[in-house]
């Protein structure tokens, strides 16, 4: 990926507050990132295939990805995404308060990266998201075609 790459995140995320901590921690951080966020299942979709109104947006290299979302669910988001081949290759981070192992399981099995739990501390929630940060920085990370 190259360290002059800035990392385009797209955030998956219905909750405010947790919209706003990560925006906080991305704005803080130093690593140059560029934070997308969509609302739920449905306008992350659209999103990654460049529909209704996201027709000029960039690939994302990392997506956070909440399960509990309105409309299409995180779970039938990441099959959508590991199931394509333009997307497959996007790392897709579970970022969620569910500690369900079959969720966690289910995660993994549909190609999820990383579940992570998100922290209810505010200054841990913003390390979580710094350190996902920094460790996809570093990682060689395919590239992306618009």
């Amino acid at each position: 990926m190259g360290n002059s790459k800035r990392l385009e995140i797209l955030l998956v995320e219905d909750e405010d507050y947790d919209v706003d901590l990560t925006q906080r921690a991305v704005y803080k951080s130093d690593i140059e990132s560029k934070l997308f966020v969509v609302r739920d299942g449905e306008e992350a979709l659209d999103f990654l295939y460049h529909r209704e109104g996201f027709e000029d947006v960039p690939k994302p290299d990392l997506i956070l990805l909440d399960l509990n979302l309105p409309k299409i669910g995180g779970h039938e988001v990441l099959e959508t995404v590991k199931e394509d081949e333009e997307l497959k290759n996007i790392p897709v981070i579970v970022l969620t308060v569910s500690e369900r192992e079959e969720d966690m399981v289910k995660a993994y099995d549909s190609g999820a990266s990383s579940y992570v739990h998100k922290p209810v501390n505010p200054a841990e929630f913003r390390k979580v998201i710094q350190t996902v940060q920094e460790y996809w920085k570093i990682s060689n990370l395919p590239p992306q075609n618009d």
